[in-house]
């Protein structure tokens, strides 16, 4: 069994980060902006397809990980704690609720954390616990 460590929380998020950031992003430089100029000038190509069929896979993976590791319930917990502190962060001032731009990156952090979390739930799990995965244990 490999060792976790919080760097591999850390990659995680950042690889959900990229992911997240990469698919669409309020700064104007992201997959879905340089999608829908496409679309608009009708000028595909084999590398814009190519970068949404990793972007499709990128998130199925972290999707599909997401769902096994927190189930249901899991997630709607996770989403609810996540949409709470970013509503804390709004109600207490620290960002003002006018600030769309701010609360559109807020939004993209939390989701890459949602999917960090996701990905890393049966290490963190295991450690808290000693309980392993069925996809855990080998026949050594």
């Amino acid at each position: 069994m490999a060792s976790f460590s919080p760097t591999g929380i850390l990659a995680r998020f950042i690889a959900a980060l990229v992911l997240v950031m990469a698919t669409y992003n309020p700064s104007g430089v992201s997959f879905f902006h340089w999608l829908t100029k496409t679309i608009e000038a009708n000028t595909w190509s084999p590398f814009i397809v190519l970068v949404g069929l990793v972007l499709i896979i990128g998130w199925t993976v972290f999707v599909r990980a997401t769902k096994r590791s927190l189930g249901l319930i899991g997630f709607i917990l996770a989403v609810a704690f996540f949409g709470t502190l970013l509503w804390l962060v709004i109600d207490v001032g620290i960002v003002p609720a006018s600030s769309t731009r701010v609360i559109a990156y807020l939004v993209e952090v939390l989701a890459a954390a949602i999917l960090a979390v996701g990905m890393s739930w049966s290490h963190i799990r295991r450690r808290m616990s000693g309980q392993s995965d069925v996809d855990d244990i080998s026949d050594d």
